[in-house]
């Protein structure tokens, strides 16, 4: 049976019960009642007054991601191998989702597309972005820290031309931003600030990679 707790130094932690028989312990629902915080995160549009202007249309599809990543669970890497999660706080949408919508709104905000969408929406489109999610964890740096000390982002990236399905460019896309204080706001911080540098960095690369694949 696995229960989750607030650690003692105020970050929220995974922790596991052992012994199915304890006194008093009848399900996780009565340690844990209440429904987990709900986090998301903003899109960041490249502040590139150089990028070139799209007359291309980009569908978006949503990354793929290993199952520990394709949750919506807020994850935890305390070493290399293994994978936890913070309890009682959620994001607001299974990962991959959350960002694909950031990925869209930052094609959208960055003003340089005629249109761009997710692949659900089932228009017909000059290129469809395919990626996946390879890190998306807070993560300790120094093992038996109080807490995570850094955010990990890392998204691989094909832009595929249409309707031939040709693989036009590739790439891969890593961020790594410390968290700056241990309250969990600044986890949260971080993600954002990671996945920023991320999906900024990646709307100029497809923009420019369009244009060249066009040309």
């Amino acid at each position: 049976m696995k229960c989750r707790f607030r650690a003692a130094s105020g970050a929220v932690l995974l922790a596991t019960l052992v012994g199915l028989g304890a006194p008093g312990l009848t399900g996780c629902s009565t340690l844990n009642p209440t429904a987990p915080k709900l986090y998301t995160l903003t899109a960041r549009a490249p502040a590139d007054a150089a990028l070139p202007k799209a007359d291309w249309q980009l569908l978006v599809e949503a990354p793929a991601a290993a199952a520990g990543i394709d949750t919506p669970r807020i994850a935890l890497a305390r070493t290399p191998t293994t994978l936890d999660y913070f309890a009682d706080v959620s994001w607001a949408d299974r990962a991959p989702l959350m960002v694909q919508g950031l990925i869209v709104q930052s094609f959208e905000d960055s003003g340089r597309i005629v249109s761009v969408g997710r692949d659900t929406v089932g228009l017909r489109s000059d290129f469809v972005l395919k990626s996946e999610l390879r890190d998306f964890q807070a993560e300790y740096s120094t093992p038996g820290a109080a807490s995570p000390d850094r955010v990990h982002v890392r998204l691989s990236a094909k832009l595929v031309a249409m309707p031939r399905r040709t693989i036009e460019a590739g790439e891969t896309f890593e961020a790594t931003v410390p968290v700056r204080g241990r309250d969990f706001t600044d986890v949260i911080a971080a993600f954002d600030e990671a996945l920023g540098q991320v999906s900024g960095a990646l709307v100029g690369w497809a923009l420019r990679s369009g244009l060249r694949a066009g040309s």
